[in-house]
Parts: structure tokens; sequence; C-alpha cells
């Protein structure tokens, strides 16, 4: 897959992302399961580590230890990425507030994205 599709799809995501996580609460559906918004965290910053990982695993090919700088950067990306939103949350938004443990669920996804990826090197390198 061209790396420009990739990049276009990671920024998709990033979008999506900071969208969902910085619009009034009060415009999302209202669901009454435990703990959803830590999954939601997790699986968000799951996806968003993944993708940029696709991305810069092309862009960093054919340089040293390119499959460890991608994991790495994607991972800090993630959680720089995560913090970053959740201090937006409480400077631009009057129904979110920041959480510490939102953070930890972003880092955790991230954390289990590189582990899942580094799993799956050969499905991924295929990409």
């Amino acid at each position: 897959m061209p790396k420009q599709l990739l990049l276009i799809w990671a920024i998709i995501c990033t979008g999506i992302i900071s969208y969902f996580c910085l619009t009034d609460s009060g415009n999302l559906p209202a669901v009454s399961i435990p703990s959803i918004d830590k999954i939601v965290h997790f699986c968000f910053h799951f996806g968003f580590t993944i993708s940029w990982i696709l991305f810069f695993k092309k862009e960093l090919k054919g340089r040293e230890a390119d499959d460890y700088k991608a994991y790495l950067i994607s991972f800090i990306f993630s959680v720089f990425f995560g913090i970053t939103i959740e201090i937006l949350q409480s400077a631009l938004t009057m129904t979110r507030a920041s959480d510490v443990a939102d953070v930890l669920a972003n880092t955790l996804g991230a954390f289990v994205a590189v582990f899942s990826a580094i799993g799956f090197k050969k499905q991924i390198d295929k990409i």
C-alpha cells in the first residue's frame, strides 16, 4: 500500500479521535456500560498507534532499525497526543475534564498496539 494512503488514513484516524474527544459530551449517545469511557480511550489509541505504525514502517523502510523506530515513534506520538487531548478537554470544552485514568487507558492502548504489531510483524510487513 502506498505510504501516502497510509498517511491519509493515519491523519483521518487522528481527526476522528480528536473530534470525538473534544466534542460536547451532550452530543454523544449515553451508554450505561461500566468503564466504557476507558475502553473507548484504549480502543482509540490502539487504532491510532497501529495506523501510525503502518505509516512510519513505510516512511522509514530501508533504514537501520526502522521497525523499532516506527514502534517507538508511534508509541510516543500516541502518548503525547493523548495527554494533549486531555489538556484540551479541560481548556476548550465545558462538558469535558482531564482525567489521569484516561491517559493511562490511552497509554495502555498504545502499548498493546505496539506489542500486537510486533506479534503480527509478518502480516503487517505485507501491507
